[in-house]
């Protein structure tokens, strides 16, 4: 059954693709699709997935959109960065 999980962040191909591949390796998950433009992630799996991506997301610096404010938010921007970097050089590399 399909969820989504609206998240801020989200830049790029490199963050969808990092967050594809992270998200595909939690349990009860199956599919993954990301939405760029809009910061939102479908993803096809259990409910009692949803906790497990959120804080997969959140580690990722993608934490769902409304719960981090201030100087947090600054470290998931940066986390968001690296995730993206990440991503791009996993593209590069298929």
């Amino acid at each position: 059954m399909p969820y989504v999980i609206e998240v801020d962040n989200i830049k790029c191909g490199g963050c969808a693709s990092s967050i594809r591949k992270r998200l595909l390796e939690v349990a009860g998950v199956t599919g993954v699709e990301v939405d760029i433009e809009a910061g939102r992630v479908t993803v096809e799996g259990t409910p009692d997935s949803r906790a497990a991506v959120v804080e997969a997301l959140r580690q990722m610096g993608y934490p769902e959109r409304g719960t981090v404010e201030g100087l947090a938010s600054v470290g998931a921007k940066a986390k968001s960065f690296v995730s993206c970097a990440v991503g791009r050089l996993d593209r590069e590399k298929d």
